[in-house]
């Protein structure tokens, strides 16, 4: 085959494409920062340097080089993490993921790795970037409630789909795509199965990596899941008065434990001037009564979404409904927040009871509870003097929780604010996620624009407003992924990935067939990592084609190999759609995915370079 002439715009590319992974790898800037560079580098380039058509036109306009940041794939992976955000949020998870934690507790192992085969198979099946929406709420919650990091699980989840989508023709679009152009250029239609067993082969040997040594390589610890074992694993000394309308009046003791209040220590039950210390037998809850609870905030938050009455004293900040009698009764309105706040030193509140102190902060918002490092007694809340640097529980709307801001008697956590779901809102979180992905595996609409209405039913139902969805967007995806694509389409149009693979081809001239099918398989599982794997299969399937005719072998050999390579997009976070949805939840770095998807693509071209010739009898 002829070798492309290269250009002096193809040497600036592949510079430019190098700097920028470098860059990357180095981590010593933000990475939307160093994708902003490398957009500009680029613009400034072909500004300076057009490349120019065969008629005289201009192949890499500004238009096309910004074109990724309206890309229907960046749109997609933002809309789906607005969706999923509003799952979390709402809590529309809590009951499934609850009865997997119940079996994680008694086996943990077998729940995660069936959760990553379940994951894996859904994906042959079905369009593996919504499987991979409906697991990462799961995975986290799942892994963080086994004592675990979210960013051992989250790039093996996102790994396992891409495994599974490579076993058959609809498990991705990649491989619809090779088998569209293998059709153009006059070969036949592959089958449902065709490439099954390669494809099974491999999946079982990225499967077993992927469970084994992946989890050793990445991070064990990130930011976010520290800030959420610092949000759930503290425990507060909580006072429940049963007021009228109280969901616990009536409630017995049974076996010295109440059943509705699973999960939280009851410490002590005040009935009047008499006081009952566990185990609470015989005991019936009455109005009027009094329960001293230590509990963690998960918990209560937890108990407060499935009974809202459920802290029926808590007034000024919620809701008044009427019972049957027509009498007051109390609910959490939407929108309140739960937040923790540090007693200043020299505080007012110092020294001073709960009862004494109101339990209202200035501005409006209530103290729930309190948490000290040293013990406390069993008694009343009222009766406990706050100290400094005692952390108060408080629970209140935005501005009584901004107000907070300027209170010199406590110090606001800014990281433990978090909304308090709405009951209702978790099942219409959960009909707006099911609706979309119902509409995007059965094709009835692009996963864009399932995903797009997905996002603005979340919005509008009130399950997210818009500062919610807006920071659900991260902005290093949406800048990772304009840069690139703008990467892919500058190597495309300056020829650059045709130049590798005719050297690669004359470098290989007179090699045997498996051994240029084993380099022809690297070659595109490296680019596949720069350029989009739609657009790696679409290049290289003609490619594929006119190889396998000049060694005069079946081509449907090197379509595999254009297939499997296509879908080994390990190495970035840009490679795959997938990747880019655990970039944020994980809280990777560039160089996470490359620690461990590099020695994923060299085990997976070891395994085909030696199944293959076998396999095809070669």
């Amino acid at each position: 085959m002829e070798i492309l002439e290269p250009s002096i715009q193809m040497w600036l590319t592949f510079g430019l494409i190098s700097v920028g992974i470098v860059f990357y790898i180095l981590d010593k800037f933000p990475m939307e920062i160093t994708s902003l560079g490398i957009i500009s580098a680029l613009l400034v380039l072909f500004h300076i340097m057009p490349v120019v058509g065969p008629n005289n036109e201009i192949l890499l306009s500004t238009r096309s080089l910004l074109a990724g940041f309206a890309d229907p794939a960046l749109i997609t992976i933002l809309a789906l993490l607005v969706v999923g955000h509003g799952m979390v949020v709402t809590g529309a998870l809590d009951s499934p993921v609850k009865i997997l934690v119940r079996l994680g507790n008694n086996y943990p192992i077998t729940v995660l790795v069936s959760s990553l085969i379940t994951v894996m198979i859904i994906s042959a099946f079905l369009n593996n970037t919504p499987v991979v929406v409906i697991f990462i709420p799961i995975m986290i919650t799942l892994v963080e409630n086994l004592g675990k990091s979210p960013s051992l699980y989250l790039m093996p989840l996102s790994f396992v789909a891409i495994l599974g989508g490579m076993t058959t023709l609809i498990g991705s679009s990649t491989n619809l795509l090779v088998s569209g152009s293998y059709q153009a250029v006059g070969g036949d239609a592959l089958g449902f199965f065709d490439f099954a067993i390669p494809g099974l082969f491999l999946a079982t040997i990225g499967f077993i990596y992927v469970l084994f040594i992946a989890p050793k390589l990445l991070p064990s610890d990130t930011s976010s899941s520290n800030q959420e074992m610092k949000i759930t694993g503290k425990q507060f000394i909580i006072q429940i008065d049963l007021t009228e309308g109280n969901s616990l009046i009536g409630k017995r003791a049974i076996a010295g434990m109440f059943p509705d209040l699973t999960g939280m220590t009851v410490q002590l039950v005040k009935k009047g001037l008499h006081e009952f210390l566990p185990p609470f037998d015989d005991i019936t809850l009455e109005k009027g009564d009094c329960l001293v609870i230590a509990t963690t905030r998960k918990e209560l938050t937890s108990k407060i979404v499935k009974d809202h009455i459920l802290l029926a004293d808590v007034k000024n900040q919620t809701d008044i409904e009427l019972d049957a009698n027509n009498e007051e009764i109390t609910t959490i309105s939407r929108g309140q927040r739960l937040v923790e706040v540090i007693v200043a030193p020299k505080s007012r509140l110092d020294g001073r009871t709960l009862d004494q102190a109101g339990y209202f902060l200035n501005g409006g918002s209530k103290i729930l509870g309190v948490q000290r490092r040293g013990r406390m007694n069993r008694a009343s809340i009222n009766d406990i003097r706050i100290e400094a640097s005692d952390i108060l529980l408080v629970v209140g709307n935005q501005n009584q929780i901004q107000s907070l801001r300027l209170n010199k008697d406590v110090m606001l956590m800014e990281w433990s604010v978090k909304e308090i779901p709405i009951k209702a809102d978790t099942w219409k979180a959960l009909s707006i996620f099911f609706g979309v992905v119902i509409l995007a595996s059965t094709g009835l609409v692009p996963i864009a624009i399932a995903a797009t209405l997905g996002a603005f039913v979340m919005i509008v139902s009130g399950c997210l407003n818009i500062r919610k969805a807006a920071n659900a967007v991260d902005r290093k995806i949406f800048m990772l992924i304009g840069a690139a694509l703008a990467m892919g389409t500058s190597l495309q149009a300056t020829g650059g990935a045709s130049y590798l693979a005719m050297v690669m081809i004359d470098v290989l001239s007179g090699a045997s067939t498996p051994v240029i099918l084993s380099a022809f398989f690297l070659l595109i599982a490296f680019l596949t990592n720069i350029l989009s794997n739609n657009a790696t299969a679409v290049l290289f399937t003609p490619i594929a084609v006119n190889i396998a005719g000049e060694l005069g072998v079946d081509p449907f050999i090197f379509i595999t190999a254009v297939i499997f390579a296509a879908n080994c997009s390990f190495a970035t976070p840009m490679g795959y759609q997938t990747n880019l949805l655990v970039l944020a939840p994980g809280n990777y770095k560039f160089v996470d995915f490359m620690k461990v998807g590099i020695p994923l693509i060299i085990i997976l071209w070891i395994s085909y370079s030696l199944f293959a010739p076998w396999y095809f009898d070669l």
